[in-house]
């Protein structure tokens, strides 16, 4: 058996006033999850414990952001919290204020038996 990816992931979000990169991350986090729905745990029979989950944040300070908390935002899997450095800060000069804006990326990996697996010809009728 190999681990595929199933579903890949993107979001971003951000903290306009607080320059709180965790909660920038997280928002980023949850801005992903709202866009992907993965219905073969239940369809199938998998128990969603044996997906592992990569979340990849990006911010300006990676170094800000509490992992403990992002994971918190996942809701199925075993989650691998990678932060690296990437996303945008946007410095308002006139009222001396940085505004976080972070970057997620989640993969979805599933260990997959290739013989397992078919695609079905699309019946005709």
């Amino acid at each position: 058996m190999s681990e595929q990816r199933i579903i890949l992931e993107m979001g971003t979000g951000n903290d306009l006033y607080g320059e709180d990169y965790t909660k920038a991350a997280c928002r980023a986090v949850q801005d992903a999850l709202h866009h992907s729905s993965i219905v073969l745990f239940q369809s199938l029979g998998i128990d969603h414990r044996q997906m592992r989950v990569e979340v990849t944040i990006g911010v300006q300070t990676p170094e800000a952001v509490d992992v403990d908390a992002v994971t918190r935002e996942l809701p199925r899997g075993r989650a691998e919290i990678t932060v690296v450095h990437g996303g945008l800060n946007v410095h308002d000069e006139a009222n001396g204020q940085t505004h976080v804006i972070a970057s997620a990326a989640i993969a979805a990996m599933l260990e997959i038996e290739h013989d397992d697996w078919q695609l079905c010809p699309s019946s005709s009728g």
